[in-house]
């Protein structure tokens, strides 16, 4: 009869047998040091063994460009991250537990997937061990204050703003009228209310929610820092000043509370397919993404003022490898811009979105170059009319983004769009069986 600890048996038995084909390879790689003093690590419950491997796998990521860095050396430093991790909770405290939780969490965002499972079991173990060491947060610190007044918000947008057309607007409509009126004949739209369920509404607003659940995760942003460290930058007296931006990072992969706060909207099956990316990013007001376009079907979701959601539809089933390599952050450019190559998402507060048809794209004068050529060469905050004489009588549709409204961009359609507060995206990346329109 089988017991109940055989399965953890067998699992232990696989993961050996992982490791140690790991070591193998990394040895025929020419990997001698790191392979003694991961041995050394793991038999001897040797720390600075354990340090030593991950700095020397650190070192073999970091020695050639991310794309030629072998697979092998990845899974080296995640097993080097495991084992630092399992030393430092071995020592006891908080100060030993979140630095566990750096490792392993520096294990998920540069490891590979051979031990990835590992990482995360060992992550659910450390947290679990922190809220039985702990009781609840509060619920009422809100993240921040962001109803801003009508007239401060058209100082900050291009001119024309909010006096042509209107993006059209409607209440929640069913999957069929959406696929219907709006996602085959490629016509944008804002629907109204659609998020108001989900969790996120109510447990987003809460700063202390979010340091319990994440604030000793490590995040990338223009360093590796925690969560906590994050938000207490992003909400500083001088964040104006110093951009700081999480950017395209898989946080809910890597930390599974805050994605059981979400969920897929429905509008996301239109044209079929599955999810293929899901990533975060989160940054301060003021942020722009310049003029440019996309090739998919675009959905975002604004939240109440502190979450808008981002949904992209992908068709090429490597076009999200494409996509999420790139993710420009100057915390030196004085108009806090986000440069969007190929893609770029920014989300949370409340948002101006200008859009533009895919019709008249030759008048918003694109950038000649192949890489470039879904950019705009404008900059709607100061139109060089001289330069760019035709895109001024352009027509467009605008809007801004409240609570609980989605926002359908249509492939190829141009937007611009402005952070009025600062913003929490979300993207969800489908892959669809409908291709993007060709020539338009």
């Amino acid at each position: 009869m089988a017991t109940g600890g055989e399965p953890r048996a067998a699992a232990a038995a696989e993961g050996g047998e992982k490791r140690a084909a790991l070591l193998r390879e990394i040895t025929e790689e020419g990997g001698f040091a790191f392979v003694a003093s991961a041995e050394k690590a793991a038999a001897d419950g040797d720390l600075r063994a354990a340090e030593a491997a991950r700095e020397m796998a650190w070192e073999q990521l970091h020695a050639c460009p991310r794309s030629e860095v072998g697979r092998a050396w990845r899974d080296a430093y995640a097993l080097a991250c495991l084992h630092v991790a399992a030393l430092r909770v071995a020592g006891g405290g908080g100060d030993g537990r979140r630095a566990a939780l750096r490792a392993l969490d520096m294990g998920l965002i540069m490891g590979g997937d051979l031990l990835r499972a590992e990482l995360e079991e060992a992550i659910a173990r450390v947290v679990a061990d922190r809220s039985r060491g702990c009781g609840g947060g509060g619920g009422r610190t809100e993240l921040m204050k962001r109803d801003l007044a009508d007239r401060r918000v058209l100082k900050v947008l291009p001119v024309k703003s909010l006096s042509c057309k209107q993006i059209e607007r409607r209440s929640c409509i069913s999957l069929e009228a959406f696929i219907r009126d709006y996602f085959l004949c490629e016509s944008p739209v804002i629907l109204s209310g659609y998020i108001d369920h989900w969790p996120a509404r109510t447990k987003w607003k809460d700063i202390r929610y979010l340091e319990r659940i994440a604030g000793d995760r490590t995040v990338p942003v223009e360093e590796l820092i925690t969560f906590s460290q994050f938000l207490e930058m992003m909400w500083s007296s001088d964040c104006s000043a110093n951009l700081t931006y999480l950017a395209q990072h898989p946080l809910f992969d890597q930390i599974k509370e805050l994605r059981e706060d979400i969920m897929v909207p429905e509008y996301c099956n239109a044209g079929g397919g599955e999810l293929q990316k899901l990533n975060a990013w989160f940054g301060p007001e003021g942020t722009v993404t310049p003029l440019h376009h996309d090739l998919y079907h675009n959905l975002f979701a604004q939240g109440n003022p502190q979450i808008l959601v981002f949904i992209q539809r992908v068709d090429h089933p490597l076009c999200f490898e494409i996509t999420g390599m790139f993710a420009l952050h100057q915390s030196s450019y004085s108009d806090k811009r986000l440069w969007p190559y190929p893609k770029w998402l920014h989300v949370l507060g409340r948002k101006y979105f200008r859009l533009y048809s895919a019709s008249i794209s030759n008048d918003l004068y694109p950038h000649r170059e192949t890489m470039l050529s879904n950019i705009s060469q404008v900059d709607l905050d100061n139109i060089n009319v001289n330069e760019f004489p035709r895109t001024g009588d352009v027509e467009f549709m605008d809007g801004i983004l409240e609570e609980g409204d989605l926002l359908y961009i249509p492939p190829k359609w141009w937007h611009y769009v402005r952070s009025l507060s600062t913003s929490f995206s979300v993207s969800f990346w489908w892959r669809t069986s409908i291709p993007p329109p060709q020539g338009s």
